[in-house]
Formats: structure tokens, C-alpha cells, sequence
């Protein structure tokens, strides 16, 4: 298992972590950081402790609107397949409707032609 040395508000921390990720682990602290010093800007020296919190609830906040939004885009995403599908329905079923009147019409102009063929050969 691969060890990595992160820094969040100033303070370094051993953290382990899978073969491989030690870079993602690093960006996450990174990002960890920035908010927890972003923080530190609006609300002073409130204490580590504290801060470190309201760094985690903020960020909670966050992956919760992320996460609920992917809901509600995965909800959409469903009504878009049923939506497609119905469509693919209605048209193939107008194509349909076309082909039959085609066929009709095409029908209907035999016999006329054959009528006219007949008539021809009467006069």
C-alpha cells in the first residue's frame, strides 16, 4: 500500500492509499485545501477542528446537490428514451399509413390503366 504526506490547512497528514492513486489522493487534498483555506478567508481562526468541519459540511453540501441533480438528469434522461421510442412509433406507423395509401393508389391506377387498355381495344 502506497503512503502519501497531504496538507490541509497548513498541517501535514500521512495518508495510505491504493498502488497508483497517490496522485489522485494528493488532488483531492489539494482540493481539500483550497476549501478549507477559503474558509479560514471568510470566517478567521475559528480552530482547526471547527474549520475542518465546516470544510467537510460544505463539501457534503456540495456532492449532495451533484448527486441529486444526477438523479433528476438521469430522470430526464428516462423520459427522453420513452419520448424517443414514441416517436420512432408514430413514424414508423405513418410510414406505414403512407405505404398503404401508396399501394392503394398504385392499385387504383392498374385498374385504370387497364380499362383504358380495354377501351382502346374496343374502339
Amino acid at each position: 500500500m502506497a503512503q502519501v504526506t497531504v496538507q490541509i490547512g497548513g498541517r501535514d497528514y500521512k495518508m495510505a492509499c491504493g498502488e497508483g492513486e497517490e496522485e489522485h489522493l494528493l488532488s483531492l487534498a489539494r482540493e481539500v485545501d483550497a476549501r478549507h483555506a477559503e474558509l479560514r478567508g471568510q470566517f478567521g481562526e475559528v480552530g482547526d477542528n471547527r474549520l475542518s468541519i465546516m470544510t467537510a459540511i460544505m463539501m457534503a453540501d456540495e456532492l449532495n446537490e451533484a448527486k441529486r441533480r444526477h438523479k433528476a438528469l438521469q430522470v430526464e434522461l428516462e423520459s427522453l428514451k420513452v419520448a424517443d421510442k414514441d416517436a420512432v412509433r408514430a413514424f414508423d406507423q405513418r410510414h406505414a399509413e403512407v405505404a398503404d395509401h401508396i399501394a392503394a393508389a398504385a392499385e387504383r391506377l392498374e385498374r385504370l390503366a387497364e380499362e383504358l387498355a380495354e377501351g382502346v381495344k374496343r374502339e
